[in-house]
């Protein structure tokens, strides 16, 4: 276990951690599974709702961009199962009203990352139509015609290929931050600026398993898409509760000197 500059140390981890944090979180899921449930639920019906309502827009071009970006905003979506984690750590039942109001996120460190995190999500937006202008003269304007173009025609199979590597970098610039600092400021009266630098240390000194992680956290995130986002009910918690998991393995005292 590391430490430096008087930030809390940073456990060493190896490439099964990952797994050993998915495994944790199915645990903890299962040890309070209604309220833990109940929440994934809500995040579904709110990605299905904006989604359903970009459709009948004919916005389809903003429900790609808005999926792929949901992982910018997950952290901060995460915060009640962070406490679930937490007082199941504890030996205690999380309740959905302990979860929908934490009471310890109420502070100005947290609106601060959340606020990047936004920040980061419009800028995201941005890119995304950029690349879709660069791709296209044409605007199209219903869901088949856009799914036609992006799957049936070289500039479509361009414009996935640019945007999954830009928005795969972005991605990944964002989860050095966050995937650490989330949990840890929920945790510990910890400003956020301690918070970031050991989140970005836990990666650097641990980077392959983290990498792992990344890439775990994604693809089960962004493949809740392919049923509507009706997994996103168990997914969502689970990987919040395995997420609580990875911090406190990683910082198992953020106090620690």
């Amino acid at each position: 276990m590391e430490s430096s500059g008087g930030l809390p140390a940073i456990a060493t981890i190896d490439m099964k951690a990952p797994f050993r944090w998915l495994a944790g979180g199915w645990s903890d899921l299962c040890k309070a599974p209604i309220p833990c449930l109940a929440y994934g639920l809500i995040v579904a019906l709110l990605s299905f709702g904006l989604c359903y309502l970009l459709v009948v827009s004919d916005a389809e071009f903003w429900v790609l961009v808005l999926t792929l970006g949901f992982v910018f905003v997950a952290p901060m979506l995460a915060m009640g199962l962070y406490e679930a984690g937490r007082v199941i750590e504890q030996g205690g039942k999380p309740t959905l009203g302990q979860m929908l109001f934490v009471r310890s996120a109420l502070r100005q460190d947290i609106a601060y990352l959340g606020l990047f995190l936004v920040l980061v999500y419009l800028f995201w937006g941005r890119i995304a139509q950029i690349v879709y202008g660069l791709s296209t003269y044409h605007l199209h304007r219903t869901v088949q015609d856009f799914v036609d173009f992006a799957i049936g025609t070289p500039d479509g199979h361009s414009m996935l290929m640019v945007g999954t590597v830009v928005g795969g970098a972005l991605a990944f610039f964002t989860y050095c931050p966050v995937v650490i600092s989330a949990p840890m400021i929920l945790d510990k009266r910890t400003n956020v600026f301690v918070a970031v630098a050991t989140s970005v240390r836990a990666v650097v000194e641990n980077f392959w398993p983290m990498v792992l992680w990344a890439v775990i956290l994604a693809v089960l995130t962004l493949s809740t898409a392919a049923t509507g986002f009706l997994a996103l009910v168990v997914v969502f918690p689970w990987l919040g509760l395995a997420s609580w998991r990875a911090y406190r393995e990683l910082v198992p005292d953020p106090l620690a000197t």
